[in-house]
């Protein structure tokens, strides 16, 4: 066993001793029998078990580390991807500004993004990177595109991209930029009124973000 081999290693080194020993009475014979016949065992089993206690410990203090690190991190991955439009024929025209629900989400980190509203609510206070695609197909040349989106941040226009003419069967535009958020800040695209997307059966249409760097005290301009 090993607690065995160690005492072999024990006995070994006082027989190469070469002053006296430290117990009296020593006994090779009843050494190499009897574990309790070598004074230095009790003092090596304590050893032992003590340095298996202080593993243990630290094995116990890493995972408790590594567990720490892993929600520390795990917390600040924020990012969203979503696409698609409700139908695949047209969006709009509406009388009014609505929020577009890109409603296929591949990635939700943190759950800042919202399918239903088509609304990123910041999770945490930093700067964050977003791009949104508008795409819109007709079925003819002769039909009139007729799009713009715009993406806001609280209410406020941040990003617009239009689309206007009678000569293009198709046609798409994409912006990106980045924000500073607050906890708690709301990010989404609108259709402008009167606009609309059509023909987007492959989920062209998509808006995406994610965190930059976080920033506890985040002011705003």
């Amino acid at each position: 066993s090993y607690r065995l081999l160690l005492f072999h290693a024990c006995v070994v080194s006082f027989l190469a001793f070469p002053g006296e020993l430290p117990c009296p009475g020593w006994s090779c014979d009843c050494a190499l029998r009897q574990v309790g016949c070598c004074c230095a065992t009790s003092r090596m089993h304590e050893v032992e078990d003590l340095t298996y206690t202080r593993l243990t410990d630290i094995w116990q203090s890493i995972k408790q580390l590594d567990r720490s690190v892993q929600e520390t991190i795990g917390g600040r991955r924020v990012a969203f991807t979503a696409s698609g439009i409700p139908s695949m024929h047209c969006f709009g025209p509406f009388s009014i500004d609505v929020s577009v629900p890109y409603n296929t989400v591949s990635l939700n980190h943190g759950d800042g993004y919202n399918p239903a509203l088509g609304v990123f609510t910041a999770p945490r206070a930093g700067l964050y990177s977003f791009s949104f695609t508008a795409y819109s197909r007709r079925a003819s040349a002769g039909d009139r595109m007729f799009f713009q989106l715009q993406l806001l941040r609280n209410g406020e226009v941040m990003a617009s991209v239009w689309e206007e003419n009678r000569q293009d069967s198709e046609d798409s535009s994409t912006q990106g930029l980045l924000l500073s958020l607050e906890r708690g800040g709301q990010v989404y695209v609108l259709l402008r009124a009167g606009r609309m997307l059509c023909g987007d059966a492959a989920g062209r249409n998509t808006f995406s973000g994610y965190m930059v760097i976080e920033e506890p005290n985040v002011f705003y301009y």
